[in-house]
């Protein structure tokens, strides 16, 4: 498994994941994903940006994520709590994988190869939201070392839990 740069040719397989995403959360009560986003004109420029990234095996695409490494406005301001550190960080977006590989550590290896990513560019947070009702989202990101540090609002207003986690320097054995 590789984690690549995604490309506009990989747009309706991202879309795909995508559609099972929004799938699994409405028949599990996940109010998430259930108003059309993330559509094709998110993915469409999260590539032009830079920040789109699959998780591929051969020719199959097994999960998607955004990484954004310049910022994340939403972030700015968070309630009820606190970031762990003040430094740059990698806030990490859209993270689905394909409805055949959950449950089978694919996610977790998406999240593995984010965090090489960050430490290749000498960034030692990462950063990310969930739905509240989002429960297997959570236990993943406990399960990933992330530590829940508060709350932030969307640019529309919606609530969500934030979380972040420090990245350790160990794994750069330079």
């Amino acid at each position: 498994m590789v984690l690549r740069k995604s490309n506009l040719n990989d747009i309706p397989h991202i879309m795909g994941i995508m559609r099972q995403a929004q799938t699994y959360m409405k028949e599990n009560g996940i109010d998430q994903w259930q108003n059309g986003y993330p559509d094709e004109n998110t993915i469409k420029d999260d590539i032009n940006n830079g920040y789109g990234y699959v998780l591929a095996h051969e020719e199959s695409l097994m999960g998607t994520a955004a990484v954004i490494f310049d910022g994340e406005k939403t972030y700015d301001k968070i309630y009820d709590g606190s970031w762990l550190t003040s430094g740059s960080y990698a806030a990490v977006h859209r993270v689905a994988v394909s409805s055949a590989c959950r449950n089978t550590g694919a996610a977790a290896v998406m999240m593995e190869c984010i965090e090489k990513m960050c430490l290749e560019r000498k960034v030692y947070s990462m950063k990310i939201d969930t739905h509240e009702d989002n429960l297997p989202m959570r236990r993943f990101l406990r399960k990933c070392g992330f530590q829940y540090c508060g709350i932030i609002y969307l640019e529309d207003g919606s609530r969500r839990l934030a979380f972040e986690k420090r990245i350790q320097a160990e794994m750069d054995h330079t």
